[in-house]
């Protein structure tokens, strides 16, 4: 996911995400806001302890705990996504459509762009039709080099 403008971009995201938990009857608390605020503040991962840290003051120790709560309510209502792999989390583009999202992460600046496929839905659900398999959760994760990053 890339910009040409980061601050819009980033003041746009939590604007949206003030409307879709308006729209859900959803509170985007003072932490909850601060912690999505923290995860668009580049376009790559941002790992828990990243936002304890980042968020942390001399007189104000953000625990562990109170992060996790604010990231599952942000899973939870589509603001962000959890890289499995790198064991972090990125801001949702749209989320105000549920949709499985497809990560390409690269490898060698550690941006990360969203897309979704419907195609790809309709053949990952058709898949663990065929095998009743009952998906409770479904991440998928592309590793490689940007545009940006690759020779010549």
């Amino acid at each position: 996911m890339h910009c040409s403008n980061h601050t819009h971009c980033a003041g746009t995201a939590l604007e949206h995400a003030e409307q879709v938990c308006l729209a859900r009857g959803a509170r985007l608390t003072p932490i909850r806001k601060a912690v999505l605020s923290e995860i668009w503040s580049g376009h790559e991962a941002t790992k828990a302890y990243d936002l304890i840290s980042r968020l942390s003051t001399a007189d104000n120790l953000i625990k562990p705990p109170t992060i996790y709560r604010a990231l599952e309510f942000l899973l939870a209502h589509g603001l962000i996504h959890r890289i499995e792999s790198l064991n972090a989390f990125i801001g949702c583009d749209h989320p105000e459509i549920a949709h499985q999202a497809v990560l390409m992460i690269c490898d060698t600046c550690g941006t990360i762009n969203e897309q979704s496929s419907e195609a790809l839905n309709q053949l990952v659900a058709q898949m663990s039709d065929q095998q009743h398999f009952k998906i409770t959760r479904q991440s998928i994760e592309l590793h490689g080099t940007c545009r940006r990053c690759q020779p010549g």
